[in-house]
């Protein structure tokens, strides 16, 4: 019975959950979204005065509607929206569980992705970041809700739809989470290829996580708490 259990597991580990073309125009989405953000922090690094509460709530929009796009392509395909979200939290020690998880993953993570900024030289990155940083205590409670949203929305978009359709296409879980890490890493190029490659590795990390795991709810705490408490990263690092 439970090498029953196990077999049934990895082939649903390796079925698709959402039609190619649905993934083929979400794919062409991302590369037009890079486009314009590459564009866009050309522009900023040039501007004399950077709007940041336009840029954030633009960006919570583009998080949001991906995500939409994202459960409406697992519902036309009659697929379950747990296959994107994982199961449902039932008591208060699965909720505390997934946070001890995502917690301890931001901790154990950073050192090693931060010697790999290193090494590839983070002073791009750095300036373009410190560009979206917020200023004041209205921007950083926007700030708080963009990284709420890019924790949800990114990791249901990465790990919970296009891992698991590249794993489907594949039919191998490393390769599906290389390929969604490739993605992940690919939709931050505009920060640099450096640190576009070390936030692909992040993408592995929180991918096999989320395989470990049956679950991207670990990883939407881990990546929203990474990025809200950016601001204070930052600054310890000056």
């Amino acid at each position: 019975m439970e090498t029953t259990a196990v077999i049934q597991s990895s082939s649903q580990d390796f079925r698709r959950i959402a039609s190619p073309v649905h993934t083929i125009v979400l794919l062409a989405a991302e590369a037009i979204l890079v486009w314009r953000g590459t564009t866009q922090f050309h522009q900023m690094r040039s501007a004399l005065e950077v709007n940041r509460m336009r840029m954030y709530e633009r960006t919570i929009l583009q998080e949001w509607l991906g995500f939409a796009f994202v459960i409406l392509g697992v519902w036309l395909a009659g697929s379950p929206v747990a296959a994107v979200l994982g199961e449902r939290w039932r008591s208060a020690g699965q909720i505390l569980r997934d946070l001890g998880i995502g917690v301890a993953f931001v901790i154990i993570s950073m050192l090693p992705l931060s010697l790999a900024g290193q090494l590839l030289g983070g002073t791009h990155a750095e300036g373009v970041v410190r560009l979206m940083l917020p200023h004041g205590g209205v921007e950083m409670a926007l700030w708080i809700a963009l990284s709420v949203s890019a924790g949800i929305c990114e990791e249901a978009l990465f790990r919970g739809y296009l891992q698991r359709q590249f794993m489907a296409l594949t039919n191998n879980a490393a390769l599906g989470i290389l390929l969604s890490a490739a993605a992940f890493g690919a939709a931050h190029s505009y920060q640099g290829w450096p640190q576009a490659f070390v936030i692909g590795l992040e993408g592995a990390l929180l991918g096999t996580m989320a395989y470990w795991r049956k679950s991207v709810r670990p990883g939407m705490v881990a990546h929203a708490w990474k990025d809200a408490m950016a601001p204070i990263f930052m600054g310890m690092g000056h």
